[in-house]
């Protein structure tokens, strides 16, 4: 129970501005000819935000699927930098429950877990237990979109700025240190850049990974001169 209670208490945030969210992304899929299956099906299969809120917007253009696919799987690639930074906190554990771990892992969770992992008393069952609920409000709150979404005028109260909102709140709570501010305004710097020179979603990869390399190099370089012996 204490597993619960706990994860359950480092969601709730998630939770709250999952439902704003998903109520708005079942507007726009219904907009775009997506029924209470179909939305349930894209939520449970992808559970990504911010891929299915592109998906529904290329459906509506008329975009093939093959684009579709590859603009979403693009998008995702940051996953990958995700996962990799939180498998440090789950060593020896079986390939089950990492694919279950990995299935509800999004911004959101990733910025709790990683947070509470540098505490005390932080394990992977609490972890999984915070993917895991932000994962059923967000299928939940979107199949109900399809149904009273529609009621909320498209804008209204702000919704179409939660996403943005959301991300905003995450990304302060991880600025902890001088390395991390400095490391958030090369990724900046560096996805402007790249979305002037790059196609598609492609600055996105490239702005992550150059920013963390940059930092890892500033983070030893820096450490290796606080230890030379005077």
């Amino acid at each position: 129970m204490a597993v619960l209670r706990e994860g359950f208490g480092a969601a709730w945030p998630i939770c709250m501005g999952f439902i704003p969210i998903g109520l708005s992304f079942g507007v726009l899929a219904q907009k775009a000819g997506l029924g209470p299956l179909q939305v349930l099906l894209m939520s449970t299969l992808v559970f990504a935000g911010g891929s299915q809120f592109i998906a529904v917007a290329m459906l509506g253009s008329g975009a093939s699927l093959p684009a579709i696919v590859m603009t979403t799987f693009v998008v995702n690639l940051r996953h990958f930098l995700m996962g990799s930074a939180l498998a440090v906190h789950l060593p020896r554990v079986n390939r089950w429950f990492l694919s279950l771990f990995a299935y509800g892992l999004t911004d959101e969770s990733f910025a709790v877990n990683m947070a509470r992992f540098r505490g005390e008393g932080w394990d992977r069952w609490r972890a999984l237990t915070v993917n895991q609920i932000t994962n059923a409000t967000w299928i939940g709150s979107t199949v109900a979109g399809v149904y009273v979404g529609n009621l909320i005028p498209a804008g209204a109260f702000g919704i179409d700025y939660a996403l943005t909102a959301m991300f905003i709140c995450l990304f302060t709570f991880q600025l902890r240190e001088r390395i991390h501010v400095l490391t958030a305004v090369v990724a900046a710097l560096l996805s402007v850049t790249l979305f002037l020179v790059l196609p598609g979603n492609f600055y996105v990869i490239g702005a992550s990974c150059g920013a963390a390399t940059i930092g890892l190099l500033v983070k030893r370089l820096t450490k290796g001169r606080h230890h030379v012996p005077a």
